[in-house]
């Protein structure tokens, strides 16, 4: 437990990672020990970018984990008091419609695992979107931070997670 760590921070389901780990950095390995798809946090790319727009709320669906329990595991590791949440899904929900055309489809794992982030070029990408096409990209967890973005830009979205634990993630106007 981290004693000295009592009057910081208040981790809640909108926590920032960025902010939780400057605040309680010893709690990225907690991260990680909850779901090891959090173990990309030690990109420094990814650190820098993804981790200042990532909720825990978010970080709880790309991990695949409870809301309950990851803000409560990260709680009691800080001494703080812990509570149930609701759940509520953001871009995690699956609309489970498949458009008709797929214009393009971009595989991001090669520029992740080389410490790139997507969004750029998604974000250019699907503004050349006819009315009766997709996008697809291809990501080895789900980017909800990246779907919440397309989305305020006033595009639809349907994620699959593949047997494979790939996401499918479908965009469209």
């Amino acid at each position: 437990m981290f004693k000295e760590s009592m009057e910081k921070l208040i981790i809640t389901p909108e926590t920032k990672i960025y902010d939780l780990l400057e605040n309680y950095p010893l709690l990225e390995n907690k991260l990680i020990e909850i779901a090891p798809v959090f173990s990309k946090i030690k990109n420094p790319v990814l650190r820098r970018t993804i981790t200042k727009v990532t909720s825990l709320k978010q970080a709880a669906l790309v991990g695949n984990v409870s809301l309950n329990h990851l803000v409560n595991e990260l709680r009691k590791e800080v001494g703080q008091h812990t509570e149930t949440f609701t759940e509520k899904s953001e871009s995690g929900k699956s609309l489970l419609i498949h458009p008709v055309k797929i214009k393009e489809t971009y595989d991001a794992y090669l520029d992740i695992d080389a410490g790139g982030h997507p969004l750029g070029k998604v974000m250019s990408d699907i503004q050349k979107l006819g009315d009766d096409e997709c996008y697809l990209l291809i990501t080895p967890f789900l980017p909800a931070p990246l779907l919440k973005k397309v989305e305020e830009k006033g595009f639809k979205v349907s994620t699959e997670n593949d047997k494979d634990g790939s996401f499918k993630n479908y965009i469209w106007k």
